[in-house]
């Protein structure tokens, strides 16, 4: 993988040099990291498993989920690791979408993001709200593959990269937080690359 450690030269960050967040650099490549090994579905199998603390539970086919109105995003990715890849072009179901569809009640604070091997990661309902939360199919023109994600990721600009969880098999609304695979190994639950908020 490759690091621009010039990343001062890069015309997007002169136009605006708020964009990389403190102690991240930029990457001209995507790296891949994952916990595990990308799962093999079947995509006729494949479902999408939502419910908790919400009124309508539903259980959603791959078909489903690529007939809901779909959206797109240009975001950068700032990952713990320290790297930032900027304008990442997605595309996919806005959150938004999902939480009309299954109606959380006013008791649900929490959002667990479920994903092969039994990884999963937590974000408030509040961060899940912002525009440009979705759950993506597509990276830049192409089907998402699965060593980023593929075929369905849960994208959250504004977090670090792990919130942002992979080969997502299922949403639950819950009344209390539960800490998430890395957040249970020191990694801090707020995540927020502003305030490098990377470890507990």
């Amino acid at each position: 993988m490759i690091f621009r450690r010039d990343h001062e030269q890069d015309p997007r960050v002169v136009k605006d040099p708020h964009r990389l967040p403190p102690g991240q650099v930029l990457t001209l490549k995507w790296p891949v990291l994952s916990y595990g090994s990308p799962p093999r579905y079947d995509m006729d199998r494949w479902r999408l498993r939502l419910y908790g603390e919400i009124d309508a539970p539903a259980t959603l086919t791959w078909d489903q989920v690529r007939k809901l109105p779909s959206t797109s995003i240009t975001a950068d990715m700032h990952c713990v690791t320290t790297w930032s890849r900027l304008d990442n072009h997605w595309e996919g179901v806005a959150f938004k979408e999902l939480v009309a569809l299954v109606k959380p009640r006013s008791t649900s604070t929490h959002v667990i993001a479920h994903c092969a091997a039994d990884y999963t990661t937590s974000l408030p309902v509040e961060i899940l709200a912002d525009d440009d939360v979705l759950l993506a199919y597509r990276h830049n023109g192409a089907e998402l593959t699965p060593d980023h994600g593929g075929p369905l990721r849960l994208v959250v600009p504004k977090r670090y990269a792990w919130k942002s969880a992979k080969w997502l098999e299922g949403l639950e609304w819950v009344e209390h937080d539960r800490l998430g695979f890395w957040e249970r190994n020191g990694y801090n639950n707020a995540a927020d690359p502003w305030k490098e908020e990377r470890y507990w």
